[in-house]
């Protein structure tokens, strides 16, 4: 007998970290391309099905306190990108640091509203996504990482070895998966809500 997949709970809420115009920035890809080609339509996928089920969405907005980042706020790269753009009454977190949890009320807005699984997509698989993804975990939370829809770049390593950014990537969702979160792909969550 076929069991059916299990659902996501109606709380779900859905994370998108940093999917800001400031990604695009010509600095990001000094070492190679980037990967996922097609996490901003995976995004926007995910988006549409929360907004269409009444899930929670939380826009992570990284507002960068370097005088030189691409994130800064009042520049061009501080904006949204189109397919992360905010609807009113979605709610905005903005981070300074690369976990969403460190230094906002994320974990305190979330646990107040009994949200106890994140799903979790955006920019840089790396960084701000692992960052986010480890301190959900290590909250309690029941993190669920959607792979297709986050990106990363090319990097040399501490060697110098130079990195695809699949490479990157790969290995940033090995170190994410089975303690901190289900990494998991668009199509399978997609099904799920």
């Amino acid at each position: 007998m076929e069991t059916l997949p299990p659902i996501l709970p109606a709380d779900a809420a859905l994370l998108i970290v940093d999917l800001q115009m400031a990604i695009d920035d010509p600095r990001w890809s000094r070492v190679g391309p980037r990967n996922n080609p097609q996490a901003e339509a995976n995004v926007a996928a995910l988006l549409a099905a929360w907004r269409r089920t009444g899930r929670p969405v939380v826009h992570i907005r990284h507002d960068s306190t370097e005088p030189d980042s691409a994130y800064r706020p009042g520049g061009p790269g501080h904006a949204f990108k189109p397919e992360a753009m905010p609807l009113p009454g979605e709610r905005v977190v903005a981070k300074t640091v690369n976990s969403a949890f460190i230094g906002t009320d994320l974990d305190g807005w979330l646990r107040g509203r009994g949200i106890g699984t994140l799903v979790i997509a955006g920019v840089i698989t790396n960084n701000s996504v692992e960052a986010t993804v480890r301190t959900a975990g290590n909250l309690g939370y029941d993190a669920r990482l959607v792979a297709d829809a986050c990106f990363t770049f090319a990097r040399r390593d501490h060697a110098g070895r130079h990195r695809t950014a699949e490479e990157v990537h790969d290995l940033s969702l090995a170190n994410l998966e089975g303690e901190y979160a289900t990494v998991t792909d668009t199509a399978t969550v997609l099904g799920m809500v």
